[in-house]
């Protein structure tokens, strides 16, 4: 599959490590899904690969992790029919379930005391970690792959963002003050899994509640949105092509419904 995404996949050779995790998770938990119903990989069908969708949505799986274990599958089943002759695609017209929660009731962003909040409690490598997402919107993905060659006095360069983008990123005085304490170092490199572990740690610690790295992403869109009023700005500094994946944020940063109603 591997071989396949990277020859022939959109992104090419600039496919990211998340992307081939999250896929490989995907393909796995298929599999176990087929062996403890006797389908036949092979020869699976659609009306078997609808029974596994329809299977995590009904244990609650979210409707994103769905369509990402779909994206995954599919993925590998095109890398079967690009290695033997089969032909089966037991996804085939298969749709997941529209999800009636709108995007910005989902994953909240942090707010401006709680990132105040997890940068004060945190040791200087793990600021730095922090404000990469909180204050530079980087994915976590991104944050961890940074070296100290992308980084110049006053802005740093993503160069294998999200679909092999790469895109300029504006620092913030937090963050170059926390980049000179704390330096970037190849051998001090950190794992997806011992970050999402240290925060989840640290907002124990802190009585912050835990919202995951991607919601300090959501953070800096918001609070971009909130002081600039431009969308322009937001998809600019987080990298988006849409200036409509930006509205999100600009639905977390509008106070106006809370202010008129909570003085009714």
């Amino acid at each position: 599959m591997k071989a396949h995404l990277l020859a022939f996949g959109e992104a090419g050779g600039r496919i990211s490590d998340h992307t081939l995790r999250s896929y490989t998770t995907s393909v796995r938990q298929f599999l176990t899904y087929a062996k403890r119903n006797a389908v036949n990989i092979l020869r699976a069908t659609p009306e078997q690969g609808l029974l596994w969708v329809r299977g995590m949505e009904t244990v609650g799986k979210a409707a994103a992790t769905v369509r990402v274990r779909m994206a995954g599958v599919r993925a590998f089943y095109r890398a079967l029919r690009w290695a033997t002759d089969i032909q089966t695609d037991p996804l085939q017209d298969v749709k997941a379930m529209r999800d009636p929660t709108p995007p910005w009731e989902k994953r909240l962003p942090y707010q401006v005391a709680e990132i105040d909040t997890l940068v004060n409690a945190s040791p200087p490598k793990f600021r730095r970690l922090i404000l990469l997402c909180a204050h530079a919107g980087l994915r976590i993905s991104e944050a961890l792959s940074v070296k100290a060659d992308d980084v110049t006095e006053d802005a740093l360069m993503v160069r294998n963002g999200k679909g092999g983008k790469a895109r300029r990123v504006v620092l913030s005085r937090t963050l170059r003050e926390a980049l000179k304490a704390a330096p970037l170092c190849p051998e001090e490199a950190m794992t997806y899994q011992t970050a999402r572990r240290t925060l989840k740690a640290l907002c124990d610690l802190t009585a912050v509640p835990y919202r995951a790295w991607h919601s300090m992403r959501h953070y800096a869109g918001t609070r971009l949105s909130r002081e600039t009023g431009s969308l322009e700005c937001v998809a600019r500094h987080l990298g988006h092509t849409n200036l409509a994946t930006a509205r999100i944020y600009a639905k977390w940063s509008d106070d106006a419904l809370v202010q008129s109603v909570g003085n009714w």
